[in-house]
């Protein structure tokens, strides 16, 4: 049987980094990539110096192509394909005209069709391998539109959908499909983001509080798998924004999404 291995985008820095540490102190082959070719080298020598085993690469997650090649080569190189995380994703915060077309472009590119293009090309080798799982990064901002945030919520109102009906139809094959949802986590993306919604709930998550619920959702308890839960908030204000507005009448959610964006 070949060794456990995860494939992670966006691998560099932050979430991407500190879940690839994790995984390599598990035993697991990891597989780090970013288009900081540079970063992930470096922590690809990191995983190795402390006995475990990293490959690493460039890869800009826009690129279906090379999507496709990477999965590829890291699957014969590792022996397969064990769990793939869609972690690379960028974000824009500020008014909604302050930026350009070609600026929300880019946002839905990577965080929206760089999952598309790592699902599509992990299928095959991840329908190959028991107890596979993709592990999408979403966000609470994909509760309910953020002011201030509209196109990075709108990415992410995508990721929740396509992890949704992906878990339906993979199922069968035994391919568990979850996602992410943390709020505003402490690193370099969120260093200079200042939004109503930031100033009222603050930034209170680190990269290992998500990785924390990423780890959970690739090993589900038992009342996990009886429920066929996809979704792990993290942080108690994730928790309690999705409980909200579960049960929540729509001008009621509407009402505290306005209060907390201060607008």
């Amino acid at each position: 049987m070949s060794p456990a291995s995860v494939f992670i985008t966006g691998a560099a820095a932050g979430i991407g980094r500190q879940t690839a540490l994790a995984f390599a102190r598990r035993g697991y082959i990891v597989g780090a990539y970013d288009v900081d070719e540079t970063g992930v080298q470096a922590l690809a020598e990191e995983i190795v110096g402390s006995g475990g085993r990293a490959i690493s690469g460039r890869l800009d997650v826009r690129d279906a192509d090379a999507f496709a090649e990477a999965i590829k080569q890291f699957a014969v190189e590792a022996g397969g394909l064990t769990i793939l995380i869609n972690n690379a994703g960028v974000l824009i915060g500020g008014s909604f005209v302050e930026h350009t077309a070609a600026d929300y472009q880019r946002m839905v590119d990577i965080n929206v069709s760089g999952v598309i293009n790592g699902c599509l090309a992990a299928y095959d080798e991840l329908r190959a391998t028991p107890g596979a799982t993709v592990i999408n990064l979403c966000s609470a901002s994909a509760i309910y539109g953020q002011a201030e945030l509209a196109v990075y919520s709108a990415t992410k109102f995508a990721v929740r959908g396509l992890t949704e009906a992906i878990e339906l139809e993979w199922a069968p094959q035994g391919i568990r499909v979850r996602a992410i949802w943390p709020l505003f986590v402490r690193t370099a993306m969120t260093r200079d983001l200042a939004t109503g919604t930031v100033s009222t709930l603050g930034i209170r998550l680190t990269a290992d509080d998500v990785v924390e619920q990423i780890l959970a959702a690739c090993t589900p308890s038992t009342s996990d798998r009886l429920l066929h839960r996809v979704h792990y908030a993290v942080g108690r204000q994730a928790h309690l924004a999705a409980a909200g507005a579960r049960f929540s009448p729509a001008w009621l959610t509407r009402a505290v999404n306005k209060r907390l964006a201060r607008h």
